[in-house]
């Protein structure tokens, strides 16, 4: 592509001084030395007024201070070493091809598009190598993404210098970027093949495409996913290039070598640089001289015999010809700046994958990146992971297959012992409880194989933390919380249960409520003075209202004064009486009655109330506040030992005073509790509620939690798999799986509901006022009936004595009745017996 560039300049008539512009390849085989050597020979030799090349960053430096001494510009279509972009040390360098600072911000892009979060970086010991590690280190780090680790290869002795195999399985990274060129990349794969570090556990990047056709087939499955990312041309990208200039190139290169043309399709983008930048001197040429006033010397340079003592004339304005030049070339648009060394907007990049093909396998564009669209999947192409897969992998190491040794300790609910006999009487132990649901859910997930031991009765949390990290346990699943002074010991997974401390504290009884609690809230020396004001006031007001008051006027002594106190006792209750004081001085005692009743019937109030609204039983403290101020004695306070709760209370509480009572299991807190022993256990909260809930009913929490952490797994600092795990948990989490075991095993409930509080009245509290209303009503009633029976027994004396009175009356009348017939016979006799005369 080199040669057509020139021969194109020729079709289009472009010469110097009457002459075509001609071209030659030096081969410096990729050393420095070499480069300099070839370089200077040929610039003795020849008109030299422009380089294109070199191929290698290693030797770039060299030839660009060359091109600076004779002030002659050198471009490069693959030097990508991110130090070379520096004008002020390379003033006459450019490069068609990108540097290595975009290629790693687009390997950042690509990690960031999977989710990946970290790599292991493999690199030559050179300039290229040690470039492109830094920019990769570089934009990882300004995009949040992590180095696990770097690996060097010698290019001298072509040898990793540590071992590829400890140093991979041992990296919590699954994604490994390998920076070097594609000389080297073969054998650098087939020692990882070897090791069976390639392939569905692993995923490599190369920077170099390199000959598949070399791998023995069995190792093709192992092959299949890897990815080889590259710089490449615009058309890649669906961006504009210059077809014309691209198909004439073609074209002349298969007229003039067909046996090297490999066919438009399989051209390296590397040719595709190195057109451009052979294109970018032929026009920049073609400019200079047309602007120099001296065309015969526009290209003149010193007449020297020495290599470094040649020098082009007028070179600075060459340059500024460069700086401000702008086309559209076979790699896309090229445009250089006085400021940097790179071209402007013509960052484009393949990442071509390994896939299964009828010959073999072979490399297929899956992705392209431009920096406008960033990267694009290949409309026609299936994007192929290690494992033959279409799921993209992760970046942290995996725990499928992986065996786990786990610790677990005896805790109520969290991991409890149950014996089970089966049908021939064989009698096994086994786990049940929140942690064994956990693992039996998080091996589905990840697939590893779990070797569960369960630790001593008397272990310490402290002491399975430290098991960990002396890989007693590759990890323990408990109640186990995350401290600051555990942290320093062994990391820590997300959490597997929201934890906070609970107070447990005996129920308290409910208070005893008596008959008369309605007269509690006044004294009884209170009560006593308010009915002696009550007979005092009445009597006074007796006195001055009785001959000034007419109702008063016209009752007796004794009716007066129960008239007096009735008033002053209806004025005491709230009760309009209708008896006015006539009298200054009436009025003015049943005002200071009034103040006086005002006062006591609000006191009474307010006291009654306070007093019946917190007659439920109180517990002996609040919350852990009561603790911080002494309510209760530290060896009344049992704490667990080895526990979260114990440096919670060292720490915060007694100010590192041990004046706690000790206790080893969360079952002697709870019996010491109910022995009378302490009063106050710090419990975390799930086997709080667990316990007052549905076991001690006679114990219960009081306040609210305190000292709010996590529980979580620890394992060894720098675990490979703590991504592959905590990605689980987060799933675990999300999916309300977390949420369903510990309303499985927390959330029973067989103790009645004693927590319930209410501001509602007990009619206990009032029981002893209904019964004095009752012996008031059923005295009123016996009253009232006296009353009748007295007014009975007068109305049947009345009714006798007119019975009587009418008996009476009646025989009166037949008396008179019997004497007046008795008479009239008489007379009728006598008038007879005058008749008979």
């Amino acid at each position: 592509m080199f040669q057509a560039a020139i021969l194109i300049a020729r079709q289009y008539n472009i010469s110097i001084k009457g002459q075509f512009i001609t071209g030659q390849i030096v081969d410096t085989a990729g050393t420095e030395i070499n480069a300099i050597a070839a370089a200077c020979k040929a610039i003795s030799a020849s008109n030299i007024v422009g380089i294109v090349g070199p191929e290698y960053s290693s030797e770039a430096p060299i030839i660009a201070g060359i091109g600076a001494r004779i002030g002659i510009p050198v471009i490069s279509q693959s030097a990508t070493d991110p130090t070379l972009s520096n004008r002020n040390a390379y003033p006459t360098f450019y490069r068609t091809v990108p540097s290595d600072s975009a290629a790693a911000l687009v390997i950042a892009q690509l990690f960031l598009k999977y989710n990946w979060t970290s790599c292991l970086i493999i690199y030559q010991n050179d300039a290229f190598g040690n470039g492109g590690a830094t920019a990769i280190t570089n934009a990882f780090l300004k995009n949040g993404l992590g180095i696990a680790g770097t690996l060097l290869f010698d290019i001298v002795t072509l040898c990793l210098q540590d071992n590829l195999s400890d140093v991979l399985t041992a990296s919590p990274t699954r994604i490994v970027v390998l920076w070097v060129n594609s000389l080297y990349v073969p054998s650098i794969i087939q020692n990882a093949l070897d090791y069976d570090l390639i392939g569905p556990s692993y995923l490599w990047i190369t920077s170099a495409s390199f000959d598949l056709s070399n791998f023995n087939r069995t190792y093709y499955p192992n092959l299949v996913g890897l990815l080889n990312l590259e710089p490449t041309v615009a058309s890649v990208a669906n961006a504009p290039i210059n077809a014309t200039l691209l198909n004439t190139a073609f074209d002349l290169w298969n007229q003039y070598e067909p046996e090297t043309f490999p066919g438009s399709n399989n051209v390296d983008d590397y040719a595709f640089f190195a057109f451009d930048a052979a294109w970018t001197l032929v026009q920049s040429l073609q400019k200079f001289c047309s602007i120099t006033s001296n065309t015969s010397s526009c290209i003149s340079l010193s007449n020297a015999t020495y290599c470094f003592d040649r020098f082009l004339f007028n070179s600075n304005t060459l340059f500024d010809i460069i700086n401000n030049m702008e086309f559209l070339g076979v790699s896309g648009h090229i445009q250089f700046s006085a400021n940097t060394t790179d071209r402007i907007n013509g960052s484009y990049y393949v990442a071509n994958n390994i896939q299964y093909s009828p010959t073999g396998i072979n490399f297929v564009q899956a992705l392209s990146y431009s920096d406008s669209t960033g990267w694009q999947r290949n409309t026609f192409t299936q994007l192929i992971w290690p494992g033959n897969t279409l799921a993209p992998p992760t970046s942290g190491a995996k725990l499928e297959g992986v065996k786990l040794i786990l610790g677990l300790i005896q805790s109520t609910q969290y991991t409890n012992i149950i014996h089970v006999t089966d049908a021939l009487g064989n009698t096994t132990f086994q786990l049940v409880g929140y942690v064994p649901d956990l693992i039996n859910l998080l091996q589905t997930k990840l697939g590893f194989i779990p070797d569960i031991r369960l630790a001593p009765s008397n272990r310490t949390y402290n002491g399975l933390v430290a098991d960990v990290a002396n890989g007693v346990y590759d990890l323990v699943v408990a109640d186990l919380t995350v401290t600051a002074s555990r942290r320093k010991k062994v990391d820590f997974s997300n959490s597997i249960f929201d934890n906070s401390v609970r107070l447990v504290i005996r129920a308290q009884p409910d208070i005893q409520i008596g008959l008369f609690s309605f007269l509690n809230p006044l004294s009884w020396d209170l009560w006593l003075l308010i009915i002696g004001t009550l007979i005092f006031g009445s009597m006074l007001i007796c006195i001055v209202e009785r001959v000034a008051n007419e109702r008063l006027r016209e009752k007796s002594h004794s009716a007066a004064y129960l008239m007096i106190f009735w008033y002053t006792f209806g004025n005491f209750m709230g009760r309009d009486v209708e008896l006015q004081p006539k009298t200054i001085a009436g009025r003015l005692i049943s005002s200071a009655m009034f103040f006086l009743t005002l006062v006591i019937i609000a006191s009474y109030t307010a006291n009654l109330a306070s007093q019946l609204t917190i007659s439920k039983s109180q517990p002996i403290i609040s919350g852990i506040d009561d603790i911080k101020n002494g309510k209760v004695p530290g060896n009344r306070i049992g704490l667990l030992v080895g526990s979260a709760s114990l440096e919670y209370y060292l720490t915060a509480v007694s100010g590192g005073n041990p004046n706690y009572y000790p206790l080893y299991s969360r079952d002697q807190i709870y019996q010491s509790l109910l022995g009378d022993k302490i009063d106050v256990g710090f419990i975390d909260t799930g086997n709080a509620e667990y316990m007052t809930n549905d076991v001690y009913c006679n114990l219960t929490i009081a306040g609210s939690g305190f000292n709010v952490g996590i529980f979580a797994i620890p394992m060894r600092k720098g675990w490979i798999y703590v991504n592959d795990l905590d990605v689980a948990l987060l799933l675990l989490r999300e999916s309300g799986d977390l949420n369903n075991l510990y309303a499985k095993w927390f959330q029973n409930k067989n103790c009645p509901d004693s927590s319930v509080s209410t501001d509602a009245i007990d009619s206990r509290a009032l029981i002893g006022l209904f019964m004095v209303f009752g012996i008031v009503c059923m005295l009123s009633i016996f009253i009232f009936a006296w009353g009748k029976l007295h007014m009975t027994k007068k109305l049947t004396g009345r009714i006798y004595r007119i019975i009587d009175s009418l008996n009476k009356k009646c025989h009166s009348a037949r008396e008179d009745a019997t004497r007046s017939s008795h008479d009239s016979e008489i007379r009728e006799l006598e008038t007879v017996k005058i008749g008979n005369f």
